[in-house]
């Protein structure tokens, strides 16, 4: 299947793996990547450039398939070394970022003048409007259902899609509550030129996550998820658990009054203990409303093909028929 997202990106299929915290390592980037999508190494989770510069070689000695590397751009007091994760990126010979959180516009100059393809993640039209106006040649257009940080304006896919194809000039990608074939179709059916999926690709077998972790999404439905932090306009998507259930009550008691403070116990340093460790009650942890549609635990190479084939069949037959 060719796309305007395969095209630019150079991969055989329109799926990207998204950057996830303590799960984008080279082994789950590089399965995805010689599936024919597009693999990606979170970069953040490197602790440092010259850790990121060993993971991007590892994945090298994986995988002679194109893949990325996510930057999230964090309002933090410490600031990331971002000059050295993109030095390291490009003496890596990667060519394809996807960045997150803030405006990546600050270190535009030195990703593209690298010849980088930037994708920007994207929760509003606004702002993937503003990535393309900064120079983004793709933006990632995430939907409310998205594990994660959906953004503050609760704007399904059904419609933001749209909305974005009827905006946009640069190609996108339709990410949140993407899983399966029918989500591929849908979303090129409102306009995407491809998905990108994270909770999807948690659940696979070369995603180097606790076993816990994977049978924690086919275990969950699509109604296990909460939205944490939206007192602090900082709303995360998570699967619940007892420490995300004393987040919500907290939030309820203290209103108005929280602060970051009043949840840290249960929000900071819990993705290793999760992830790693397989402490599903450590605190809470970034899953999409999609867990209601996993139910099993394949390869990237079984997921992705199965999805391709799902799609040219649904395209050729189901709604051929209906013509």
């Amino acid at each position: 299947m060719k796309t305007k997202i395969t095209e630019m990106l150079g991969i055989q299929h329109p799926i990207m793996q998204g950057g996830m915290h303590y799960v984008g390592f080279a082994e789950l980037a590089a399965a995805v990547s010689n599936a024919g999508g597009m693999g990606t190494i979170t970069g953040l989770t490197q602790r440092s450039a010259a850790d990121l510069a060993n993971e991007i070689a590892r994945c090298n000695d994986m995988t002679d398939k194109p893949f990325a590397v996510n930057l999230t751009f964090l309002p933090t007091v410490n600031t990331p070394d971002y000059p050295g994760y993109i030095d390291a990126i490009v003496k890596g010979g990667v060519k394809v970022v996807e960045t997150a959180g803030r405006s990546p516009e600050k270190y535009m100059p030195l990703l593209k003048d690298a010849g980088i393809t930037v994708v920007h993640k994207c929760t509003s039209v606004k702002h993937a409007l503003k990535a393309q106006a900064i120079g983004c040649d793709a933006v990632s257009v995430d939907g409310f259902e998205c594990g994660g940080h959906p953004g503050e304006d609760d704007i399904p896919n059904m419609i933001l899609l749209p909305r974005a194809a009827d905006e946009l000039e640069i190609p996108f990608l339709a990410s949140g509550g993407m899983a399966d074939a029918r989500s591929l179709v849908a979303a090129l059916a409102m306009g995407a030129e491809g998905i990108n999926m994270g909770t999807r690709f948690v659940a696979t077998q070369e995603a180097p996550v606790h076993e816990n972790v994977k049978q924690a999404i086919v275990n969950a439905t699509e109604k296990d998820t909460r939205l944490v932090m939206r007192p602090l306009r900082n709303t995360e998507r998570v699967l619940t658990n007892p420490a995300v259930e004393k987040v919500l009550e907290k939030e309820r008691e203290l209103g108005a009054d929280l602060t970051f403070d009043d949840i840290a116990n249960e929000v900071v340093g819990v993705y290793p203990r999760v992830m790693k460790d397989g402490d599903m009650d450590a605190g809470a942890w970034s899953c999409g409303m999609v867990a209601g549609l996993i139910h099993s635990v394949p390869t990237c190479e079984e997921l992705i093909s199965g999805i391709m084939k799902d799609a040219d069949a649904l395209i050729a037959e189901r709604l051929k028929s209906m013509l």
